[in-house]
């Protein structure tokens, strides 16, 4: 496999980066309305807004994605980075991508004077587990949502 390197998205970027998006939502069993997917990708590139995106890149393929979301907290002084999606094309998983893409974002983290990076995962993400526990602490919190439509 080539060398990978881990960019921000640009503008330039939606054609390579819609597909690892579908694909992640096809992983959980999503279908994000177009409309939401276009105003986060605009959000993306809003300097002005607390929402981050990176890619993967070996040459000219996007192989996974991350992104997150910079919010306060009333714990600490720093904000709180939420890693909200990470994801690894098939093909290329088990390759150290998604551990580039965390460190990726740790270090913008840490380079913004974030007290934390923090994310969730499904309980039957079992293969990402393995990866999250040799690079961070599982904070025991279980997570509840009511979702309004």
């Amino acid at each position: 496999m080539q060398p990978v390197e881990i960019k921000l998205i640009d503008n330039e970027d939606f054609d390579i980066w819609l597909p690892l998006w579908k694909a992640y939502q096809r992983f959980y069993e999503v279908d994000i309305e177009q409309s939401v997917t276009l105003m986060t990708w605009a959000r993306f590139l809003d300097p002005l807004e607390p929402v981050h995106a990176a890619l993967a890149m070996a040459g000219e393929k996007a192989l996974g994605l991350a992104h997150s979301i910079y919010h306060r907290s009333t714990w600490t002084t720093g904000d709180h980075c939420y890693l909200q999606d990470l994801f690894v094309a098939n093909d290329a998983r088990g390759s150290g991508i998604g551990r580039a893409l965390i460190e990726h974002v740790y270090a913008d983290a840490r380079h913004r004077g974030a007290s934390r990076v923090y994310w969730t995962t499904h309980e039957s993400n079992h293969s990402a587990m393995r990866l999250y526990e040799s690079i961070a602490v599982r904070s025991g919190f279980i997570q509840y949502r009511k979702v309004f439509a």
